[in-house]
C-alpha cells in the first residue's frame, strides 16, 4: 500500500508527536521535514552559506545532537524563507513521500506545496500561549535561564515569519482536516489523526 499522510502546523502544536504515533500505528515511514531546515540552520550557525548548506545536505546531518536547540530553531525559521533553500529540499521530501508501504511527513507546507496530492492532509494547531507553555517546559528542563515571556515571544515571531513568508507560507491546505490540540490531550489528538487515516485507507 502506498499512501501519503501530510501533517502541517506551527511550532509546538503537537504535529511531530502525532506524526510519529500515526506512522508507528500503521507501520509507515516518517519524516520530520523540520529537521531538514534545522540541519541547514545548524550549518549556517557553523559558518556555511544557507543555499550551499541546503544543496550539500547529507542524511547524517539530520543526526546532529544540537538540532533541537532554540538557537537552531530560530536559524531554521530564517533559512526557511529562502526560496533556493526550499527548492533544494523539495526533491528529498517528495521522494520520501512516494515510499511503498506508506509515508507520514510533517512540516509546514507538506499538504500545500510538497505533497498536494496526499491522500490525508491534517493541520495540527493550538493557541500560541499553549504552544509556548509546552515549549517552555521542554526548554526549561535543559536551560534554567529560559523565561515564559521569551519563549512566547519566540513562538509568535516564528509564527509571523512562517505565515507571512513569500515562499510556501504556513497555512492549512484547502482540504486539510483541522486538529486543534489547545484543549486536547495527546492521546485524543493521536486518536483523531488515526481515525482520519483509517477512513482514507
Amino acid at each position: 500500500m502506498s499512501i501519503t499522510v501530510a501533517i502541517d502546523g506551527p511550532a509546538a502544536a503537537g504535529k511531530g508527536t502525532i506524526s510519529k504515533a500515526v506512522a508507528a500505528h500503521f507501520g509507515f515511514a516518517h519524516l520530520d521535514t523540520g529537521l531538514l531546515y534545522r540541519a541547514v540552520g545548524a550549518k549556517t550557525l557553523a559558518g556555511f552559506e544557507a543555499i550551499a548548506a541546503a544543496q550539500s545536505l547529507q542524511a547524517e546531518d539530520l543526526d546532529a545532537s544540537n538540532l533541537r536547540s532554540a538557537e537552531v530553531a530560530q536559524a531554521a525559521s530564517k533559512v526557511a524563507v529562502i526560496a533556493e533553500v526550499r527548492a533544494a529540499l523539495v526533491d528529498f521530501q517528495r521522494a520520501f513521500a512516494q515510499r511503498s508501504g506508506g509515508a507520514v511527513l510533517d512540516g509546514r507546507d507538506i499538504g500545500t506545496v510538497i505533497c498536494p496530492e496526499a491522500q490525508v492532509k491534517l493541520f495540527v494547531t493550538a493557541s500560541a500561549e499553549v504552544r509556548a507553555e509546552r515549549r517552555y517546559l521542554e526548554l526549561a528542563a535543559k536551560d534554567g535561564d529560559v523565561t515564559r515571556a521569551d519563549v512566547l515571544a519566540d513562538v509568535k515571531a516564528r509564527d509571523a515569519r512562517d505565515m507571512t513568508r513569500a515562499e510556501a507560507p504556513l497555512k492549512p491546505a484547502e482540504d486539510a482536516v483541522l486538529i486543534d490540540t489547545t484543549d486536547l490531550d495527546i492521546a485524543a489528538a493521536i486518536a483523531a489523526a488515526v481515525r482520519q487515516v483509517s477512513s482514507a485507507i
